[in-house]
């Protein structure tokens, strides 16, 4: 099967294979491009994962409209406006058209001629969501993330819609799973509301998609990084921030080697070597050993163009990694791309006398609502993913993937040039 990449070199990934073969039927005649000519109504345009299937469809020549809403003083045309300028896009105004949508309420909020007006067949592909963990927030994700599904789904039977896309997460089994397959969920115990939200709203879309008679699929992915082959992104959470936690710990403390005589260092026994290497120990306590499941968004967009060309009735797939990364080689990154040395992973649990340093207490301070995954122990099966792509592979993430995109956040400031410049507000 065939992999984006093949150890520290690149190869033409499964997604470039798909821009090919899209351009070679935006050549072919309107009779004969039927699949080209698709209506597509988005939810969830303006963040992560749906930017960038906004972006694919409109290369592609598929008319897109984008539900959704204004936010930070900008309406959701200035939203998606900015975000196209990251693609190098600028699509006609009949390709895409931009709705300002109220998720929650019945007619998405609009006024009954303006709902009518909207009523097309088209394909949906529902990604709008709270990907908040807190509990705090726990009414504001199940009203999003389930309540949401209402409104979206009676437009979907009032415009005739062919089929209905569910993009979820793989983390909507209980965190003591082992194996988890292309099933539907049984809800049970989860590391935070955002799991627990998506769960139910799988099984609201299962379970309203068959009183409507529609068509379904649940996309499950994993956790999604940038581009593996180009290190781009417009969104740095997740494993982006774990690495920025690091980043900022090493400047901390070399700036207080280097500008203020280097007493706090000492004090947890942090030096810098005579090749720069900031020696920096730094435990990570985890209760067992575990893994991250991470891909591509490449490999992402990929398995979901593929779905969509050739959907099958109520099928879920999982958008998956064969091959998960262990705490101690994404450590091992983060020690070679930050140029630190120290970084240690102990299972188990914490001994009584046990104190961390001012090290390891800010590391665990920032990454605390992400901790449960460092030590994740679920695998997936992707036995219907298979079925419909078997080339195409979620890429194991290798130190040259890791370090082009570690390399790209950098340069961006984690997003911050995006937000202060001509690019867009990173969700």
């Amino acid at each position: 099967m065939r992999r984006f990449l093949k150890s520290a070199g690149k190869s033409e990934s499964p997604l470039s294979l798909l821009f090919q073969r899209g351009e070679r039927e935006a050549a072919c005649s309107a009779a004969g491009n039927r699949h080209a000519q698709a209506k597509f109504v988005l939810t969830g345009a303006t963040g992560f994962l749906g930017s960038h299937l906004m972006a694919e469809l409109l290369r592609r020549g598929h008319a897109v409209l984008a539900l959704g809403r204004s936010a930070g003083g900008s309406t959701l045309q200035e939203r998606i406006a900015r975000q196209l300028d990251w693609f190098g896009l600028q699509p006609a105004s009949e390709q895409l058209q931009c709705v300002e949508a109220d998720l929650l309420k019945p007619h998405l909020g609009l006024a009954p001629a303006a709902y009518r007006a909207l009523c097309r067949p088209a394909t949906f592909v529902h990604l709008a969501s709270d990907t908040r963990f807190a509990a705090a927030n726990r009414a504001a994700s199940l009203a999003t993330n389930v309540g949401s599904l209402a409104a979206v789904l009676d437009f979907a039977r009032d415009c005739s819609a062919p089929f209905f896309h569910y993009v979820s997460t793989a983390y909507v089994f209980p965190a003591e799973s082992a194996l988890c397959r292309e099933e539907p969920v049984a809800l049970g115990e989860f590391a935070n509301i955002y799991e627990e939200s998506k769960a139910r709203a799988e099984l609201e879309v299962i379970s309203r998609c068959r009183d409507l008679a529609l068509p379904y699929s649940i996309l499950r992915p994993s956790i999604v990084y940038g581009d593996c082959q180009t290190g781009r992104s417009n969104s740095f959470t997740a494993l982006y921030h774990h690495v920025k936690a690091l980043e900022l710990i090493r400047d901390i403390y070399l700036n207080d080697l280097t500008n203020q005589g280097g007493a706090k260092s000492r004090l947890s026994g942090i030096e810098r070597a005579p090749d720069g290497t900031l020696k920096l120990p730094l435990r990570i306590v985890l209760p067992r050993k575990g893994h991250l499941n991470l891909i591509p968004i490449d490999f992402f967009l990929a398995a979901t163009l593929q779905i969509l060309s050739a959907p099958r009735p109520d099928t879920i797939y999982h958008l998956t990694s064969r091959t998960p990364s262990t705490m101690e080689e994404l450590a091992s990154f983060c020690e070679n791309f930050l140029g630190i040395e120290g970084i240690e992973i102990c299972y188990g649990a914490e001994p009584g006398n046990w104190r961390p340093n001012p090290a390891e207490a800010l590391f665990n301070k920032l990454i605390e609502p992400y901790r449960p995954y460092l030590s994740d122990t679920r695998s997936f099966d992707s036995a219907n993913l298979d079925a419909v792509a078997p080339e195409i592979v979620a890429p194991t993430l290798s130190y040259p993937i890791f370090e082009r995109c570690m390399r790209y956040a950098v340069e961006v400031n984690w997003g911050a040039t995006h937000r202060n410049g001509s690019g867009f507000p990173v969700r």
